[in-house]
């Protein structure tokens, strides 16, 4: 049966389109795509000298001077590089929190769906052991063995039969699961840690550098009023330091942590989605183990009921143990319902927690 359970599951699969998940790739490529070429223009800014031009007089009483010449800061040059590595990092924390969210907001989708399919198979071992029980009464009617009432239970429960299996094909086609990752959703959390842990650590790099600076500036200057003849170069190298810049370190760093402290109990954030799918899947197999509690005990009253029926002599006992075998058949697609979902969510808590 199980065999015959993945084959359905993989037949879903290829009816529903693959391009939910190249969706999403696709999503994680352009915005990629988008913050490298933002941060790549920055880049090219920073690593630029910039030009400059005009008139200056430096002093009272000296002659008007024209000049010109560029200036390069070493840490704008060095901020090139630490934007590119930041706008890489968060690339990779988009990526890995996408593809962590994906998997937490299908997850129950995903089970039911696989719960559904399962059922479907419940029913079609059902409705071939009924069927059989038709037969049987038909030609037991026709030897004027049985009654038509008899007869018309057992139609009776095949037709809810055939009635639960339209509503469950209808609710299986209603759930939409795209592609899930084959790595399990700690890894992909922790991933995702990993990754915003790296981009803050860039963020931060690149912040230190705006408490210091060394700047080069060169060029040259030309006497305007009188004119003089011939150009003179002249050069600049000057020092930044922000006195503070120790004091904004340790802010610097306390930012850091107290994003991580922020994101852990952010109702957003993908850890705390995780653990909130941990605690409706607990609830859920709770759920399905009282469920499934209650059925076996129904179960075994209809067993008892059986077994003193097993050889019905009289028409009163054949449609009595008829009657019982319908119910134990719609009891027995309950009681694997219940069984096989608590497995799988069992199963699923294991594998992802």
């Amino acid at each position: 049966m199980f065999r015959n359970y993945w084959k359905i599951v993989m037949a879903a699969a290829f009816l529903f389109p693959v391009r939910a998940f190249a969706g999403n790739q696709d999503d994680q490529q352009t915005y990629c795509a988008y913050v490298l070429e933002q941060a790549q223009a920055q880049r090219d800014l920073l690593r630029t000298p910039t030009a400059t031009t005009g008139f200056t007089q430096p002093e009272t009483g000296l002659p008007m001077q024209l000049f010109g010449g560029a200036s390069l800061g070493l840490s704008d040059f060095k901020k090139a590089g630490l934007t590119v590595d930041a706008a890489r990092k968060n690339c990779n924390l988009y990526k890995a929190t996408t593809s962590a969210q994906q998997d937490i907001q299908y997850a129950v989708p995903n089970l039911e769906k696989e719960a559904l399919l399962n059922r479907l198979l419940l029913i079609d071992h059902a409705l071939k052991s009924l069927d059989a029980l038709i037969e049987q009464t038909s030609e037991m009617l026709e030897a004027q063995n049985a009654t038509r009432l008899m007869l018309f239970t057992l139609q009776t429960t095949k037709i809810k039969l055939e009635a639960d299996r339209a509503d469950t094909q209808s609710k299986a086609n209603a759930i939409y699961v795209p592609p899930l990752s084959d790595q399990p959703l700690k890894e992909l959390v922790a991933e995702k840690q990993r990754s915003e842990e790296a981009e803050q650590k860039a963020l931060d790099k690149l912040s230190r550098q705006n408490t210091w600076d060394v700047v080069l500036t060169v060029g040259v200057h030309q006497q305007v009023h009188p004119v003089a003849q011939g150009t003179q170069p002249y050069g600049e190298v000057s020092l930044n330091y922000n006195l503070a810049s120790r004091f904004i370190d340790k802010h610097l760093d306390r930012a850091v942590q107290a994003h991580d402290d922020w994101k852990k109990v952010q109702e957003s954030d993908v850890v705390q989605q995780w653990e909130v799918l941990r605690q409706q899947l607990v609830n859920g197999a709770t759920v399905q183990e009282n469920k499934l509690k209650s059925l076996q005990e129904e179960s075994e009253q209809i067993e008892k009921n059986l077994q003193l029926v097993a050889a019905p002599d009289t028409s009163a006992a054949f449609d009595f143990r008829n009657q019982l075998a319908a119910a134990q058949l719609l009891l027995q697609i309950e009681t694997a319902d219940a069984r096989f979902r608590i497995d799988r969510l069992l199963e699923y808590l294991q594998r992802h927690y």
